[in-house]
């Protein structure tokens, strides 16, 4: 049976770090942070988001970003961006070094109020800012646009006001954005029809996915997503993560799922699946509880944790 045309290589965005940690319980120490960055990026992830510079006030978690990236042994080829929400979170990011950024846009304004504290209008007018400036220190922009599956305040999300939203961060400078299921209610025929709106209006190989897996339909968006063109997709080591402002968002569709995924598919990731394992098990023992990746739970059953 001959099976869609699907892409030969497939780039990988590790969010763990940032978005994965953000919403844990537990605040780990920068060591704690480093080692796990370093364990992601000795796995072969091209891509590893370290940190973000927010303030530690509302996110705990991240406090001590400086610090982070400061101390991370870089390995050639691989890329580290940081998570900035304005101006004062570039000067910083800029102060540690950092050569890429993320910015953090939402498709509902409720949750943009909640999660940013600005309307989306105003979110833009700031990203502008800090998109220019840090393109004129030589530093690249990558966006997030949450809930552009569903909000969990507002429900649906218009597929058009996505388009538009995507359209302007890129019309921003913004190289790459990262259409995101918040809150894991996407499924595959959303995603082709969401993909299909997005492909009359902008590149595709300007997007990425980013897929949420509280619906247990994380891995069949991404299938979906590959046979309809898109080559980048973010994950979360172990399947770590949520939201603090999305009630009820479970964790991040997992970076060994995915990896899994694409080797059966022969797809080439670059990503070696037993390094993988061996960095999230050791965000297993330094949170003290077992992560919700399905590979990773097959993997200790049947060789006990590492």
């Amino acid at each position: 049976m001959n099976r869609p045309p699907l892409p030969a290589r497939v780039t990988i965005v590790e969010v763990g770090p940032r978005d994965g940690l953000q919403n844990e319980a537990v605040r780990l120490a920068v060591a704690d942070r480093v080692e796990y960055i370093e364990a992601l990026g000795r796995a072969g992830l091209p891509v590893i988001e370290a940190a973000a510079f927010v303030s530690p006030r509302w996110v705990p978690q991240m406090a001590d970003a400086g610090d982070v990236v400061r101390a991370v042994t870089r390995r050639p080829g691989v890329r580290y961006p940081v998570l900035v929400p304005n101006l004062r979170g570039l000067t910083l990011a800029l102060e540690a070094g950092v050569d890429e950024i993320a910015v953090f846009a939402a498709a509902s304004e409720t949750f943009s109020r909640r999660n940013i504290n600005a309307a989306i209008d105003e979110s833009l007018e700031r990203y502008s800012a800090v998109i220019a400036e840090a393109a004129r220190r030589g530093v690249r922009a990558r966006a997030y646009l949450s809930t552009s599956f569903g909000c969990p305040y507002e429900g649906d999300v218009p597929v058009a006001r996505v388009v538009e939203l995507t359209a302007r961060l890129l019309a921003l400078g913004a190289f790459e954005v990262s259409i995101s299921d918040t809150i894991g209610v996407a499924h595959p025929g959303q995603v082709w029809d969401v993909l299909g709106a997005l492909s009359r209006r902008v590149p595709l190989d300007a997007l990425a996915l980013h897929f949420h897996d509280t619906r247990g339909t994380a891995l069949a968006n991404v299938l979906a997503g590959l046979e309809a063109g898109i080559r980048v997709f973010d994950a979360s080591a172990g399947g770590l993560g949520g939201c603090p402002y999305a009630p009820g968002a479970a964790g991040n569709l997992a970076t060994e799922d995915l990896v899994y995924l694409l080797d059966g598919l022969r797809i080439d990731t670059g990503v070696d699946l037993g390094a993988l394992v061996a960095a999230s098990r050791l965000m297993e023992r330094k949170l003290g509880r077992s992560l919700p990746s399905r590979y990773l739970q097959a993997a200790n059953v049947s060789t006990g944790p590492g």
